[in-house]
């Protein structure tokens, strides 16, 4: 839910470095991808980090253990922003349209540095967010995305858990139907609610949709109780939350990625230390 106007200065600021290609975080060649670029990452973990500030990720990363290892992470941009642990892959998203302009000298940079993933598009069914239609989206998807299909494996854009007809899974469903052509393997979506029951149901309903549609697997890419969303809410209720569904989420073979909202203070952070949820989501 991060939106372009906070991304707006790390733009401004990274212009200039764009064209210089940060810190390999690959995990290995996917099967198009060309042989240059490095083998990096050594965790199977599914568990991500959605960060707006790279060494929060070295926090998260060197707290973790086990299962909880960070494997991957993004920060709702094009570029790293920084340098991430070198088990960590930074994965790129073309947040929106505001960030066409960029995106070519961007994503070069990205793919040469290991990421072995692309984003779609932040929330476009939200008009807080990306904001287009789906036949927008599909359009804008097939002229700076699918492109780079065989380069890297590409992720539709992440919609968010909304009901409303038009919105959520039912703009994803008109979206795919508009990109059949777009090349896409992973299904992306965001969760907010208020039970670890609706969360499962939710996920279990976009599988159901990434497998109907021939995608490989879906990622979940921000998810929290909506108590917990705003970074001042109980962080003991997230701490249970996150106990009871990261193992599912693991023992799901649908699910390929998930990254919980979020790497910052406040929230999987308590200042440069673990928060309570931190602590359970890296355990």
């Amino acid at each position: 839910m991060v939106s372009f106007k906070s991304l707006l200065t790390a733009t401004t600021l990274a212009t200039a470095v764009l064209a210089i290609p940060h810190g390999g975080h690959g995990h290995g060649s996917h099967k198009h991808r060309s042989t240059h670029v490095a083998s990096k990452r050594s965790s199977s973990s599914k568990r991500g980090a959605a960060y707006t500030t790279a060494s929060n990720v070295h926090t998260l990363s060197s707290g973790a253990s086990g299962n909880g290892t960070v494997s991957w992470a993004y920060d709702w941009n094009m570029y790293a922003d920084g340098s991430l642990p070198s088990n960590v892959e930074y994965v790129p998203m073309l947040w929106g349209s505001k960030m066409f302009g960029g995106w070519l000298t961007a994503i070069e940079t990205a793919l040469n540095s290991g990421s072995n993933y692309i984003m779609g598009f932040n929330e476009p069914d939200a008009s807080s967010q990306a904001s287009m239609t789906a036949s927008e989206a599909a359009s804008s998807y097939k002229k700076y995305i699918t492109p780079y299909s065989g380069k890297a494996k590409l992720v539709t854009p992440a919609v968010t858990s909304s009901t409303t007809e038009g919105e959520g899974l039912s703009w994803m469903k008109s979206f795919l139907s508009e990109c059949s052509e777009c090349d896409m393997s992973v299904l992306a979506v965001h969760w907010y609610g208020t039970s670890a029951d609706e969360f499962k149901s939710f996920v279990q309903e976009a599988m159901q949709v990434a497998e109907d549609n021939g995608l490989d697997e879906t990622w979940v890419t921000e998810f929290a109780l909506t108590s917990a969303e705003s970074g001042s809410g109980d962080q003991s209720s997230a701490a249970d939350f996150l106990d009871e569904v990261l193992p599912w989420l693991d023992s799901q073979s649908g699910v390929g990625r998930y990254a919980y909202y979020m790497c910052a203070d406040g929230y999987l952070l308590s200042g440069e230390e673990l928060s309570s949820s931190g602590k359970v989501y890296v355990a």
